[in-house]
């Protein structure tokens, strides 16, 4: 919490504490994903409790995380203030734990005072800050509550099974044998019934199982691709769409990314999976540092964006994004796209994807692109001009739109 509150991200956090952790990781990882979703109702009682923020960020963290668990478990209050005392006191000494103790017996004591408070403020009660609402309300005005209620929500956990190596049917049936429930979904997907961790799986450590969402899922189907072509994926790690795309047909796939680090996590799922693709390291932006100069039959542009569809497996992504950010990811994704628009061979399809639900990243993104190149031909998708998902409980939020180039393009 004190991390993300000085702008650093919460995978990054997390994983520069790793070691410290020991085998509390995955509780402390439970714990600072639950404090981030509730964050805004957290501050608002907060604010009551201490009118004036505590300067040290790590002991208004603490506050924070404590205030959290007993709203979350009120029936194990007195556990849980007993510990945020002695946490408190760990870190600043009796007189932190004399203020902690005293939150949070003020907080039991006031709880419909407080709740009260964060009914009367709407970031608190939905959980986002009120520039997103906002955007919320205008892109969706007859859904932006929901999506709102989705970002709050724990994610569901779906699977994608290669078909190279096995069959849905096949794997539903293994699953089902470990006593995990799933649902088929789509050509190649299983939705279960309940997260859990990778390692209960079976055939996950053998390549026959992927965890990738649903709505991502439909890229490697809306690309159309077809054995034989060159296909880009830009901007591929972990590369999850790419091993969808090499699982479905036998490509001569590149796999691109600005981040050698972010690259070979692609190499590992390559590796995992018995895929054969191509990797490169370079900017999608800047095709004259990694291009070959053969055009590609198909394109994935699943380009950097506010992440706003995917918000509740980054609850942190509400609190350090800013209404300037959206503008900014705009501006690159319209670079991204002229880009690769260059190395698209005539007659070729561009896949532009994003896991966000605001307009002006997808909408307006692809009408400005399609306005400035003339040889560009939007394709419907199932009748429509785009598709766009807004989360549900069965799948994040995603939007896709594939634009083709003129057969006589130069």
């Amino acid at each position: 919490m004190a991390a993300v509150s000085t702008g650093e991200t919460l995978d990054d956090a997390l994983a520069r504490m790793q070691d410290g952790l020991s085998d509390n990781g995955a509780a402390v990882r439970d714990l600072a994903y639950q404090c981030l979703r509730a964050h805004a109702g957290i501050d608002r009682r907060l604010a009551v409790l201490v009118p004036k923020p505590l300067r040290e960020t790590d002991r208004q963290a603490l506050l924070r995380v404590a205030l959290c668990r007993l709203e979350a478990r009120p029936d194990g209050a007195h556990t849980t203030v007993s510990q945020a005392v002695d946490a408190a006191r760990a870190l600043g000494g009796d007189r932190f734990g004399g203020l902690m103790n005293a939150v949070l017996r003020n907080a039991q004591r006031r709880h419909a005072e407080l709740d009260a408070a964060v009914a009367a403020d709407e970031p608190a009660r939905l959980q986002h800050p009120a520039w997103w609402l906002e955007r919320l309300r205008a892109d969706h005005p007859d859904d932006w509550a929901g999506i709102a209620a989705q970002g709050n929500s724990h994610p569901p956990m779906a699977l994608r099974v290669n078909r190279r190596r096995s069959t849905v049917a096949a794997a539903q049936a293994a699953l089902a044998d470990a006593g995990i429930g799933a649902r088929a979904h789509g050509d190649d997907g299983l939705l279960l019934d309940r997260p859990c961790p990778v390692s209960r799986l079976p055939g996950f450590a053998e390549g026959v199982l992927s965890v990738q969402d649903l709505g991502a899922q439909q890229a490697a189907a809306l690309l159309d691709t077809a054995t034989g072509q060159r296909v880009l994926d830009a901007c591929a790690a972990p590369g999850g769409k790419a091993c969808h795309l090499l699982e479905s047909a036998d490509l001569d796939l590149l796999a691109l990314d600005h981040s050698a680090t972010r690259a070979q996590r692609i190499a590992d799922n390559f590796a995992r999976l018995g895929l054969a693709g191509r990797i490169a390291t370079g900017d999608a932006e800047r095709p004259e540092d990694w291009w070959d100069g053969r055009p590609f039959d198909r394109i994935l542009a699943d380009v950097p964006c506010s992440a706003s569809g995917v918000v509740r497996r980054h609850p942190d992504a509400k609190w350090l994004r800013r209404p300037k950010d959206i503008a900014q990811f705009a501006s690159q994704q319209r670079a991204i796209l002229d880009a690769l628009w260059r190395v698209l061979a005539p007659g070729g399809k561009l896949l532009y994807a994003t896991c966000s639900v605001f307009r002006t990243e997808n909408q307006d993104q692809v009408a400005a692109f399609a306005a400035r190149h003339p040889d560009c031909r939007r394709l419907t998708l199932s009748g429509a001009p785009d598709l766009s998902l807004l989360p549900t409980a069965e799948h994040d939020g995603f939007y896709y739109a594939l634009l083709q180039k003129a057969a006589d393009a130069a």
